[in-house]
């Protein structure tokens, strides 16, 4: 029985596709152990240093809360290092944050590095730390809240639809964007703007030692270089993580031989787990940006787009 040239070249192909899939299976399998391993310290790691990466919207994390708690038992953890880069994200995922770090902080030394982007909710989370290193060029700052929201009666109207509300009292579901805001229910909405805007503030003048008036010219809403952060105090110094490590051996004697682990949380599957092991940058940062979707109050830098 014979062959054409072109069937042997296509089943040639063929085979190197399968060996190739084959490869990327056996990397896949591999990579999922050794995300396992690191998780559960299978490879019984000594003393070090924990890094915890903080990226992207900032939301309430049942798994992330459960990894500071474990970071706080675990006798091997000397200090934690906290990277973050994040435009912020809602008040409840910044505050949750924010107190989880104190209470770690009260145990072992805790200081952030600050990426691109540490704004709104990630500077809070940096607030917890003990010391704040950001790059010159870290957008940061963006202190305030918001709650958005848009009127589209008139345009229910021009195409026929007439919304129907009934409701217990005048400010249930207010502000909402099938009626007008009525100056009661924007007076009770910029209260609780207000009342959340109140304990960033009070957040920033304990943690940076600044007067409630130097706070209230800082605090504005809007974004700081990490040049001009530093100038503000609103951070320590301009750096890298080399920065915070020197910090570290100089002001709590954490000693410069420790090795820096990361500290891996909230996995459902190995394949996620190997993501985040041996390739957390390369699989996050895709060329389509994933929407921001969050409910209540948010504290969020985002730029405006027309």
């Amino acid at each position: 029985m014979t062959f054409s040239a072109d069937y042997l070249l296509d089943r040639i192909r063929l085979k190197r596709r399968l060996r190739i899939w084959q490869g990327i299976g056996i990397l896949a399998i591999c990579a999922a152990l050794l995300a396992l391993a690191a998780r559960f310290d299978v490879f019984g790691h000594g003393d070090h240093i924990a890094r915890l990466w903080v990226e992207g919207i900032i939301r309430d994390d049942v798994a992330r809360d459960e990894m500071i708690a474990e970071l706080k038992r675990d006798p091997k953890v000397k200090a934690v290092i906290v990277r973050i880069n994040s435009p912020g994200g809602s008040v409840v995922g910044g505050e949750a944050l924010y107190r989880n770090l104190r209470d770690l902080a009260n145990e072992k030394p805790v200081v952030a590095v600050m990426g691109e982007v540490a704004a709104s909710a990630g500077y809070m989370t940096a607030l917890a730390a003990d010391y704040i290193v950001a790059r010159e060029g870290t957008i940061t700052g963006s202190i305030g809240v918001l709650m958005q929201s848009a009127n589209v009666k008139g345009l229910m109207e021009k195409i026929g639809v007439k919304p129907v509300i009934i409701k217990s009292a005048p400010l249930k579901a207010a502000p909402n964007p099938m009626e007008d805001l009525t100056p009661q229910s924007r007076k009770a909405t910029e209260a609780v703007i207000l009342d959340m805007f109140d304990m960033f503030q009070s957040m920033v003048m304990e943690r940076r030692n600044l007067s409630k008036a130097e706070v209230s010219r800082l605090a504005d809403g809007r974004i700081y270089t990490g040049r001009q952060a530093k100038n503000a105090r609103l951070i320590d110094e301009t750096g890298s993580e080399a920065a915070a490590l020197a910090w570290l051996k100089r002001e709590k004697k954490v000693p410069s031989t420790l090795e820096v682990i990361d500290a891996i949380y909230g996995e459902e599957d190995l394949w996620a787990g190997a993501q985040s092991a041996i390739a957390k940058s390369f699989f996050d940062k895709t060329l389509i940006s994933k929407g921001l979707s969050l409910d209540g109050l948010i504290s969020v830098w985002q730029p405006e787009l027309k």
